[in-house]
C-alpha cells in the first residue's frame, strides 16, 4: 500500500493536521517571542556600555555617531543601530537603572524609610517586562510616560490584551491611566465584589470621541449614526471587550415599544451592556427610565449563564452629586459618565493660546 492511501485511510488525519498546525504555530510564537526578548537584551546591554563609556571615560556625545558609523560598515546588512537608534539604547537603560539607583540611595539616606513610598518595581521584575515587549513600545512608553507607575500600568496592558503600537499611542494620548474606573456607579451594592471591581475598571470618565466631526448643535441621533458609523473607534474607546449587538434595539413591555440606543455584549463580564446616549446634563429621569431598559433586558435577553445586565448613561455632564443620588436605591447595576467630542488641551498649552479677547482687540 501506498504512503498516499495509507494518508487516506487514516481518518482523523484532519485532527492529526489541526494538532500539527497547532504546534507549528506555538513554536513560532515562541521563537518571535524569543527573538523579540534576544533582541532587546541586546539593546539593553549596548546601552549599559555605551551609558557607562560615557560616564567613565566622558566621552561625551561623540560616541554614538562613530559607533553607528562603524557598526554599518562592519554589518551593512543589519539594521536599527542608527545614531539615533542607538541613543534610545542608551536611554532605554538609563532610565530605569538611574532611576532605580535614586529610588535606593534615598531610602538609605532617610532614617524615615518606612514612611516612603516603595519602588514601582525591581529592576529584574522591570527588564522581565520590558524584554515581552517590542521596541517600538517600549520607546513610546519612554518617550511619553514619565511616571513610572503609569508607565508600568501601560506595560502590563500592552500584554495583557496585546495592543498594537498604535493602540498603545491611542490609548496613551486619550489619558487611558487617568480616566479609567472613574464612571459615577452603584456596582458597590448591585453587583458581587468580584464583578463590581471588574466592571468599574471596564468603565471610563469621560469617553473621548475625538473622532467624530459633529456640529455643536447636534442631536442625539446623529451622535448614535456617527459612533456606529465610526464603530471601530468607538469600540477601541468603549475598551476591550464590547462586542456590538445593536442600535436602537427594539424591546417590548407589555403593550408599549422601546428601544436602546446602543446594545453591546461584554465578553469578560458575561453581560450586556445597555447605553443611553444624552445631550447635555444628566437628569433623574435618565436613571428611572434605564432602569426599565435592564429589567427587560434581563427578562427578554440574558441567558441564563449571564451576568445581570449593566447600563450606561452617557452625557456632556454627569452632574455628579444629582446623578448620585438618581443612583442610589436602584437594584440595576448602573453607571454614569461624560463624553467630548473634542479632547481637552493640557493646561499648560491652554496657558500659551491667545483667549478670544486678544483675538479681537488684535484685529481692532
Amino acid at each position: 500500500m501506498t504512503d498516499e492511501k495509507k494518508v487516506e485511510e487514516f481518518k482523523n488525519y484532519a485532527s492529526f493536521l489541526k494538532e500539527i498546525k497547532k504546534r507549528i504555530q506555538i513554536a513560532q510564537v515562541k521563537a518571535n517571542f524569543a527573538v523579540n526578548r534576544e533582541l532587546i537584551l541586546l539593546y539593553w546591554n549596548i546601552g549599559k556600555m555605551v551609558y557607562e563609556i560615557h560616564e567613565s571615560v566622558g566621552w561625551g556625545k561623540g560616541i554614538i555617531p562613530m559607533l553607528a558609523k562603524d557598526i554599518k560598515n562592519e554589518f551593512p546588512e543589519i539594521k536599527g543601530f542608527s545614531e539615533r537608534n542607538i541613543g534610545r539604547m542608551k536611554t532605554f537603560y538609563q532610565e530605569y537603572t538611574c532611576l532605580q539607583d535614586a529610588e535606593v540611595k534615598n531610602a538609605n539616606n532617610d532614617n524615615t524609610r518606612s514612611n516612603l513610598p516603595q519602588p514601582v518595581a525591581k529592576l529584574d521584575e522591570i527588564l522581565k517586562t520590558v524584554t515581552e515587549l517590542p521596541w517600538g513600545h517600549n520607546f513610546i512608553l519612554i518617550e511619553k510616560i514619565k511616571d513610572r507607575q503609569k508607565r508600568l500600568w501601560y506595560m502590563e496592558q500592552s500584554l495583557k490584551h496585546g495592543w498594537s503600537r498604535n493602540i498603545l499611542d491611542i490609548h496613551i494620548k486619550s489619558g487611558l491611566y487617568e480616566r479609567k474606573g472613574k464612571a459615577i456607579t452603584n456596582f458597590d451594592y448591585t453587583l458581587p465584589p468580584i464583578q463590581s471591581d471588574l466592571a468599574q475598571q471596564t468603565l471610563k470618565d469621560p469617553y473621548i470621541f475625538d473622532f467624530l466631526t459633529l456640529d455643536t448643535d447636534f442631536r442625539e441621533r446623529e451622535l448614535e449614526v456617527e459612533l456606529v458609523k465610526h464603530l471601530e473607534n468607538f469600540l477601541i474607546e468603549l475598551g476591550v471587550g464590547f462586542a456590538f449587538v445593536g442600535r436602537q434595539y427594539h424591546i417590548q413591555v407589555g403593550d408599549s415599544d422601546f428601544y436602546i440606543d446602543l446594545l453591546f455584549y461584554h465578553v469578560k463580564l458575561r453581560c450586556y451592556i445597555v447605553i443611553e446616549l444624552k445631550k447635555g446634563s444628566f437628569k433623574a429621569e435618565y436613571a428611572g427610565k434605564l432602569n426599565l431598559y435592564l429589567n427587560a433586558a434581563d427578562d427578554q435577553l440574558r441567558h441564563k449563564d449571564d451576568k445581570p445586565t449593566i447600563g450606561l448613561i452617557l452625557c456632556q455632564d454627569k452632574n455628579k452629586i444629582v446623578a448620585e443620588y438618581a443612583l442610589r436605591g436602584l437594584d440595576k447595576a448602573i453607571g454614569v459618565s461624560e463624553y467630548q467630542l473634542t479632547q481637552a488641551l493640557p493646561e499648560e498649552l491652554k496657558s500659551s493660546l491667545p483667549t478670544i479677547e486678544d483675538i479681537e482687540r488684535e484685529f481692532g
